[in-house]
């Protein structure tokens, strides 16, 4: 899952076919620099279908987008959480697995997720967990704990995700709670955790704490699977886990939102973008792990092999996904606001 990444466009130009003939196109909204460029190049050359495409930063921000009706897409590549509220809004298309051939390719294990147990209305297109990578010249013991982000001997040594839900997620999992809890004492409990934790935390990053790690600046931090292999390729004194109280699997996948105006399109696109030899050249740029065996037999031999990102076995019994939190979005942000605001106890 990419995350409060720079807003880019990036757009195919419209052209006119002989006679003036408009040529066909397919909309896609993705995160950003959350595709290899190629792809959509290839797409186009196979099948003289036009990508016109577009980038979101974040979720929500897709959402605000796409919700007014007036924004039309024809491939949307939300998280399942953000899936799970499109489908409960009626935004969202059904999909016919059947009409595409590339399908089959999908591991059963990513198939009748929670978010999507019909698999009705999403194709996966990657997957990841959210652990700590911390650097082993700077932290001589092991690291295998949400908890371990609590300890004031690395106090302003630990950089933490700038994110309500990803950080009430370590908070909730390291008090021994659904990352999804919606009791008003667990998220009081939580928040006050994250209170008491501020003091130790040198900074709240996003995308600039991957440098700052591969640079030494801090000696440890929240991170998604992706971005820790891609660390870990700059300094290979870092290493990544998941931390044994549980964690986050997320699954981002492909959809078509019911105003698509090019549904036909949208569907050859899916099928494309899930063809072994596509994903594994889109997964190598990006980083994330693919939800194609297939695919990932065609990666290259580091990112194949990668135990950061294709852990073996796979912990699904300690992992969870981020359900819809329409319930208490509010009492998220309330409680975020509060714990920024903070000088800590």
């Amino acid at each position: 899952m990419k995350r409060f990444l720079f807003p880019a466009v990036l757009t195919t130009i419209l052209m006119t076919g002989c006679g003036g003939e408009e040529k066909q196109v397919v909309k896609v909204f993705n995160w950003g620099d959350y595709i290899d460029p190629q792809t959509n190049m290839l797409f186009t050359e196979e099948t003289g279908i036009d990508v016109l495409y577009e980038e979101y930063p974040t979720n929500e921000e897709m959402y605000a987008k796409i919700s007014g009706g007036n924004a039309r897409y024809d491939v949307l590549v939300p998280s399942d959480y953000m899936i799970e509220k499109l489908i409960k809004e009626d935004m969202l298309a059904e999909i016919d697995v059947n009409d595409l051939e590339n399908y089959k390719f999908i591991d059963k294990d990513f198939k009748s997720l929670p978010f999507d147990p019909e698999d009705k209305y999403s194709v996966p297109y990657s997957w990841g967990t959210m652990g700590i990578i911390y650097n082993t010249t700077m932290i001589e013991d092991d690291i295998d704990e949400w908890a371990d982000l609590w300890n004031p001997e690395y106090a302003k040594k630990m950089f933490m995700y700038d994110s309500e839900r990803e950080s009430l997620m370590v908070a909730l999992k390291k008090l021994g709670y659904s990352m999804n809890s919606t009791d008003p004492l667990e998220l009081e409990e939580a928040k006050q955790e994250l209170i008491a934790q501020k003091p130790l935390v040198l900074a709240y990053v996003v995308d600039e704490g991957k440098g700052k790690m591969i640079n030494e600046e801090a000696a440890m931090m929240v991170a998604w699977a992706g971005d820790a292999d891609l660390m870990i390729s700059e300094n290979p004194d870092l290493k990544y886990v998941l931390p044994k109280e549980g964690t986050n699997l997320f699954v981002d996948a492909m959809v078509v939102p019911k105003n698509a105006e090019n549904y036909d399109n949208a569907l050859a696109y899916i099928n494309f973008m899930t063809r072994p030899d596509i994903a594994a050249m889109n997964m190598s740029y990006l980083g994330y792990s693919t939800p194609s065996t297939a695919a990932r037999q065609l990666l290259p031999e580091e990112m194949r092999d990668s135990e950061v990102a294709y852990p073996d076995p796979i912990p699904f019994e300690t992992m969870e996904m981020f359900v819809d939190p329409s319930e208490v979005a509010d009492v998220y942000s309330r409680i975020w606001t509060e714990v920024k605001a903070s000088t800590g106890e």
